[in-house]
């Protein structure tokens, strides 16, 4: 009877067109990611910008023409003092490379011995052929293939805070509909209030998290932790498994220079308890229902993102979802969809 009536064929009609443009979209997004990648991180830094100009506007009560360029100055200041910070650890790490690489032989040698393993010369001599020093320089080649595209991010963020001014105006002409036009604002602004509170507690936690690695860094006598605190302050956005990589690479660059399990084991426990409390109990606390998704969703979206644009695509994955999910609930024939993607079914 419901086929008789048409509806089944125009659900799996619209099923077959939601599958073929997400098909469609998904075979762009990966043979044009050296255009979109750059792209994504221009739309992020533009966001950044703005989203520091209406707190300039907001608190320092400066007009709109001077929040932005205090935010552009602000941003740029910011920019510079991180590639300092890296381009300056980079250096210190390849100069203390030969002790680290000692360091790590004589603990495989001491393991092995504890282990009973008679041939611990033949790992001796693995561990010589893994050359710490051109890793490192493998590291840095990549941090430079990311800055060799910064010229192109640089006039995709021009050309976005030029074109501002008109957005308006094009949504105007786009939606002639006044009705029509207010669900469209109605969108933009509640992507605008998810995102922004998602960035805002994010950044929070994550500068906290920072805060307290680095101290246990300190305390322990980590080399380079003001480096290594910045590196779990990115790392936290990234869901899950950034928090993960933010205790495991500061617990092994410790095996590294002090050649012994005590300091790991102290930065492991350290890093990891801070980790799970504000991961656990903090962040689902501020963070509230503002971004509604499911656990499982945001475990996909970032293996998903992460597989399609590396590591671009796993610090964007939460955000681009949260979006998808907005855009799929004002439309009947994907709003199923949508309520898959939330948390508890209600958008």
């Amino acid at each position: 009877m419901i086929a008789g009536n048409g509806i089944m064929p125009n659900r799996l009609a619209a099923f077959g067109i939601t599958f073929a443009i997400a098909a469609l979209m998904t075979y762009v997004l990966v043979t044009g990611r050296d255009l979109l990648i750059p792209f994504a991180v221009s739309v992020m830094i533009w966001y950044v910008i703005n989203a520091l100009a209406r707190m300039f506007e907001k608190y320092v009560k400066s007009p709109g023409w001077l929040s932005l360029t205090l935010s552009i100055c602000s941003f740029l200041i910011a920019l510079g003092l991180i590639v300092e910070l890296i381009s300056g650890n980079i250096a210190a790490v390849r100069e203390a490379a030969p002790d680290y690489q000692a360091n790590l032989g004589r603990l495989i040698e001491s393991l092995a011995k504890h282990a009973g393993m008679q041939e611990i010369p033949t790992i001796a001599q693995v561990i010589d052929q893994v050359n710490v020093r051109d890793l490192i320089g493998s590291v840095a080649s990549a941090v430079a293939n990311v800055a060799g595209n910064a010229g192109l991010i640089l006039i995709y963020v021009i050309f976005l805070l030029a074109e501002q001014r008109t957005f308006k105006r094009k949504i105007e002409a786009l939606f002639s509909d006044e009705d029509r036009r207010g669900e469209v604002y109605l969108i933009l602004s509640d992507i605008q209030q998810r995102i922004q509170t998602y960035v805002s507690v994010k950044t929070f936690l994550s500068l906290a998290t920072a805060i307290i690695s680095y101290i246990v860094l300190v305390a322990v006598g980590l080399d380079l932790a003001g480096f290594w605190a910045f590196v779990i302050f990115l790392l936290a956005y990234i869901p899950t498994v950034g928090s993960l990589l933010g205790v495991v690479f500061p617990a092994l660059m410790a095996i590294l220079q002090f050649g012994t399990m005590g300091p790991f084991i102290i930065i492991a426990v350290g890093l990891g308890a801070a980790q799970f409390v504000i991961g656990n109990v903090l962040e689902p606390r501020m963070m509230g229902k503002s971004l509604n998704l499911s656990s499982l969703v945001v475990i996909i979206s970032l293996a998903v993102w992460g597989s399609i644009w590396g590591v671009t695509g796993m610090f964007l994955s939460v955000p681009i979802t949260v979006i998808m999910m907005i855009v799929l609930a004002e439309f009947q024939q994907t709003r199923p969809i949508a309520i898959l993607l939330s948390a508890d079914g209600k958008i």
